[in-house]
């Protein structure tokens, strides 16, 4: 029988087997283009998902993008659906330690077994579109778009009720701009991938916004005004409704839940979802930093947005789910003596959030110790310039599981660039990590940032 088959060919497959071959596919988190030309588009996606049943369609969808804060914010927000007793897909990335990390049903990571199933669903039609590409002398589907559709798969096969989608880069044609979202969230716009999106936060903004459908509630969080004056008019054109940050709601961090910082804070938030008139609403924030306040109120509004929209969210809800995340390398404290902090921040904008967010740490420990490597593509010396005076050592080194990672020459030669000393470099992030704890102390702290590869091989490695 056909069916008997299938399970066969299931049974031959292997965790190791499915992830060998999807790592010989073409991946933009290892190898970026030179060109945006070309290089992207939602036909291949749509035909993937066509040949596979549609299975975006089975199931409600929140889409959120942005250049930081978009991973937050969809914890966040699927941490409250599971609170309200929805049953919630999660799909991330990158991931920080295993590949299972970015698709998530109730919270819980996809298991290897599962991970095999929708491998098996999904790889004969990648074949075969690869055998129709060949020909026509194209390409099939990339590595991001072979596990955007195995995520899809999952979350219908699991029967999910609403998944919360995270894009991979930029939003206008990243592949999960495929579905026709209840809502769509867009997080904090800065300056990254410029090469790609465009070199101004207005085009960066248009791509970003380009998950804005029509006749779709939008929520935003961003506040450069060339990003809300985008926002604004694609809303606008798409006859979009749009609630803004700082227009129609407000988000104020009332202070960490610890001296250091460390811990998460408190929100603020007016007015309450729902209830123009009354007094602010206070949420405990598990994740630290200032920046998760707007993370969170963008989380807060979209439930409220999807209590209207037929999916009940209590109040409660809102709150267990804030105050219950928690994210692996986001201002992650992982050991005390010496302090360890990871954090992926990866652009400017993330590094003056992690320094801003470790400030009374920073003010208290001695010596301070920042362990760094970068991707090449980044704004390396501006990322580098809002750490200046801040760390009494500098360690560079180089990640090795991702080609993109740049080189310690370019990366002193940042440094010099933006006025810090570069006076270590270590050959791995292993050796960089050791030498950064010698030079801290016991009394000292050491933080690792600038990519989440980098976080990612530390993390897994001599932490």
């Amino acid at each position: 029988m056909p069916s008997s088959r299938k399970d066969r060919k299931d049974q031959e497959l292997t965790r190791a087997a499915v992830l060998a071959w999807l790592d010989r596919r073409l991946n933009y988190e290892r190898v970026m283009p030179s060109s945006p030309t070309g290089t992207f588009g939602l036909a291949r996606m749509r035909r993937l998902l066509a040949a596979l049943g549609s299975p975006q369609e089975r199931f409600a969808v929140v889409h959120v993008a942005g250049t930081k804060g978009k991973g937050s914010t969809v914890a966040m927000i699927a941490a409250i659906l599971d609170a309200a007793g929805h049953r919630v897909g999660r799909y991330m990335s990158p991931h920080v330690h295993a590949l299972e990390e970015r698709v998530c049903v109730g919270g819980v990571p996809i298991s290897s077994a599962d991970l095999v199933t929708a491998f098996a669903r999904v790889m004969p039609a990648v074949e075969t579109m690869d055998r129709r590409a060949a020909r026509r002398g194209a390409r099939g589907p990339t590595w991001f778009e072979v596990m955007t559709a195995v995520a899809m798969v999952h979350f219908a096969r699991k029967q999910v009720a609403i998944a919360v989608l995270e894009t991979g880069l930029g939003g206008r044609l990243d592949a999960t701009n495929v579905s026709h979202p209840l809502l769509s969230v867009v997080a904090s716009i800065s300056l990254d991938h410029m090469a790609l999106l465009g070199p101004t936060i207005g085009r960066i903004a248009a791509e970003k916004a380009g998950i804005i459908k029509r006749g779709c509630p939008v929520i935003s969080g961003a506040t450069d005004p060339a990003a809300r004056r985008v926002i604004v008019a694609t809303a606008a054109r798409r006859r979009a409704p749009l609630l803004q940050l700082g227009r129609d709601f407000h988000a104020v961090h009332r202070g960490p839940s610890s001296r250091d910082g460390l811990a998460g804070g408190l929100l603020e938030l007016s007015p309450p979802c729902g209830g123009k008139g009354e007094p602010p609403q206070l949420y405990a924030v598990g994740m630290a930093g200032r920046h998760q306040a707007a993370n969170a109120a963008l989380a807060a509004v979209a439930a409220w947005k999807l209590d209207t929209l037929g999916f009940a969210v209590p109040p409660r809800a809102i709150a267990r789910g804030l105050g219950a995340v928690r994210l692996p390398a986001r201002i992650e404290r992982v050991a005390g003596r010496p302090l360890v902090v990871l954090d992926a921040a990866h652009n400017a904008a993330s590094m003056e959030s992690l320094v801003e967010t470790l400030a009374a740490t920073l003010d208290s420990l001695r010596p301070r110790v920042l362990v760094f490597a970068a991707s090449g593509d980044k704004q390396i010396e501006r990322m580098l310039a809002a750490v200046r005076g801040r760390f009494d050592h500098v360690v560079l080194t180089r990640y090795v599981t991702n080609p993109r990672a740049a080189t310690v020459e370019r990366l002193r030669e940042a440094c010099a660039r933006a006025g810090l000393s570069a006076d270590h470099v270590a050959a791995t992030p292993a050796e960089a990590f050791r030498l950064a704890k010698k030079l801290a102390t016991p009394r000292g702290m050491v933080c690792v940032a600038g990519s989440f590869f980098l976080v990612s091989e530390i993390r897994q490695g001599p932490v």
